[in-house]
Formats: structure tokens, C-alpha cells, sequence
């Protein structure tokens, strides 16, 4: 499992001016591409789920950035003040702070909530791809491409 010993903690603000938290996983090596992981409905970036999908990916030789959503987990915010579109945006906002900081997303990873909210951002972010393990039964990821 990614864990937190291994994370580089990362903030950058949300869609609604919050500061947002994240972990900042990078393999032993040059990374292959950069993914975003997005967590499910009231969950957070430390589920297992979210920690799992990153470990495997960060073995398999992506840097992965796990984000909480505003007013969950780590990350500043009423969560009774969000939506969908600001779900959306806050997921823009982290891919936006990923390009700035390292280089933009090839690939995001949504459970749940997190594959519905992925879904809108990925038609605008160049040579990105969209991987839903709940809709893909777990298929390993063989490309980012």
C-alpha cells in the first residue's frame, strides 16, 4: 500500500478557494507518466481502495497524486458547501497544480464518485486517459497511452 511515510504532502487550492491536501507518490526511477487518483463519494485519499490503486501504480512506475476533495479527508472546506462541479473543478484544480509543478496527467483513475467526476476533465487534458477499475474489473493498466 502507498503509504503515507513515502508521500510527498502536497497542498493547492480547490475550486471554492479552499486549500486542498494531497499525497505526492514518485517511483524508485524516472516515472513513466503522472496519474491523479480520484476517491470515492465521502471518502478520502487514504481509502484503501485510493491507497491500493496508487501503490500499484507507483510500482508499475507512475507518480501518482491522491487528493482529498474540499471539506473531506485532510482538505479544507464544508463538504456540505460542494457539488458535482465543484468536485469536477477540484480535480481541474489538482491536474492544473500537477502540470505546473511536474508535468500534467497522462492518466486518472476514478472510484466511484471519483470515475464520474474524472470523466469531464479527461476530454480536455491532452493525450489523457481514463481508467475506472470498478468498470474494468481490475484489468492491470498495461499503457498510458
Amino acid at each position: 500500500m502507498a503509504s503515507d511515510k513515502s508521500a510527498n504532502r502536497v497542498t493547492f487550492p480547490g475550486s471554492m478557494g479552499q486549500e486542498l491536501r494531497g499525497d505526492l507518490h514518485l517511483p524508485a526511477g524516472e516515472p513513466r507518466a503522472f496519474a491523479i487518483v480520484a476517491h470515492c463519494f465521502t471518502c478520502s485519499k487514504d481509502s484503501h481502495a485510493a491507497s491500493r490503486i496508487s501503490a500499484a501504480l507507483t510500482g508499475a512506475g507512475f507518480a501518482v497524486l491522491r487528493f482529498d476533495f474540499t471539506g473531506l479527508g485532510a482538505s479544507d472546506g464544508d463538504f456540505a458547501d460542494t457539488t458535482f462541479g465543484s468536485n469536477i473543478e477540484d480535480l481541474e484544480a489538482a491536474a492544473a497544480w500537477l502540470a505546473d509543478n511536474y508535468e500534467g496527467p497522462q492518466l486518472l483513475v476514478g472510484h466511484s464518485l471519483g470515475g464520474a467526476a474524472a470523466m469531464p476533465p479527461v476530454a480536455d487534458l491532452n493525450q489523457c486517459g481514463l481508467w475506472r477499475p470498478s468498470a474494468l474489473r481490475h484489468r492491470p493498466i498495461t499503457s498510458c497511452t
